[in-house]
């Protein structure tokens, strides 16, 4: 098996669209994106995510590694912490991470 890589992912025209996110409090943000890899059962998956603005009820259902290459989102947790997204910030969200996200400019 080749090892899958996707290089300037920035520059990518071709992304899927994924549509509105159901959970929408205000907005509507709009997703979309391209995959790079789905695992065996799809236990895991990676690729590239795109989202406008909008703020929406977020919860995540599985552990996820993030890293943002652009714009600026706002992740507050249920519990009141506040997590503040620029270009270039990596994050972790736990398995059933629970709270609102605010996309300020489109990640």
């Amino acid at each position: 098996m080749t090892t899958p890589i996707m290089k300037s992912p920035l520059a990518i025209t071709d992304l899927v669209d994924w549509g509105v996110i159901p959970t929408m409090i205000e907005g509507q943000s709009h997703t979309s994106g391209k995959l790079l890899y789905k695992g065996p059962e799809g236990r895991s998956e990676c690729g590239l995510w795109v989202c406008t603005p909008g703020k929406w009820h977020c919860h995540v259902t599985r552990d996820e590694f993030c890293h943002f290459l652009e714009g600026r989102c706002t992740y507050v947790h249920e519990s009141g912490d506040v997590i503040e997204i620029e270009p270039d910030t990596a994050a972790f969200f736990p398995q059933d991470w629970k709270g609102v996200c605010t996309v300020h400019e489109t990640i």
